[in-house]
């Protein structure tokens, strides 16, 4: 896909959006299915089932998912997305590229070992790998646009309000 073409399939949308702003509010979802006899959580993914469970650091087995790692792994995916995205918009040609991320945490404090121990990331690194003629200029606005519109990165950096509850079925 090249520049003029994203941009006409994004035309109409861009357009719908300006005059009629809440049609741009979409309520995305993820669902699970928590297992009565292991420490594991189905997820629906849209397209499969995946299976989470606990990291080895935890004591799980290393055989599911780990949350952390799928966090990770959205992104990465929206990271990469959205760079793709931008390259094609602003004309920058890619011949190929990585998206990589890693996050440190400390497992003492999700396992309670420690109240000083933070639980989640304490940090998080996003890496791209180019391979592009393109000049640094370009390279680095890339990397502020990519930023600026992707959507886990800011919701990472920005932190949403959530609200948490529970209920019976």
């Amino acid at each position: 896909m090249d520049s003029v073409a994203l941009r006409a399939m994004q035309a109409p949308l861009k357009e719908r959006y300006r005059s009629d702003p809440a049609a741009a509010m979409v309520t995305l979802k993820a669902n699970g299915t928590i297992d009565a006899g292991n420490i594991t959580c189905k997820i629906e993914t849209g397209r499969a089932l995946s299976l989470a469970g606990l990291h080895s650091a935890t004591g799980g087995s290393g055989l599911e998912l780990c949350s952390g790692d799928l966090l990770l792994e959205a992104l990465v995916a929206c990271a990469g997305v959205t760079l793709k995205s931008v390259a094609t918009a602003l004309d920058i040609p890619l011949r190929s590229g990585t998206v990589s991320a890693e996050g440190d945490l400390d497992f003492r404090g999700t396992l309670g070992v420690s109240k000083d121990a933070p639980v989640g990331f304490a940090s998080i690194r996003l890496r791209f790998d180019l391979e592009t003629d393109a000049p640094q200029e370009k390279l680095d606005a890339l990397l502020r646009l990519t930023e600026r519109y992707c959507v886990v990165l800011q919701t990472i950096r920005n932190g949403p309000a959530i609200e948490s509850r529970i209920g019976r079925q």
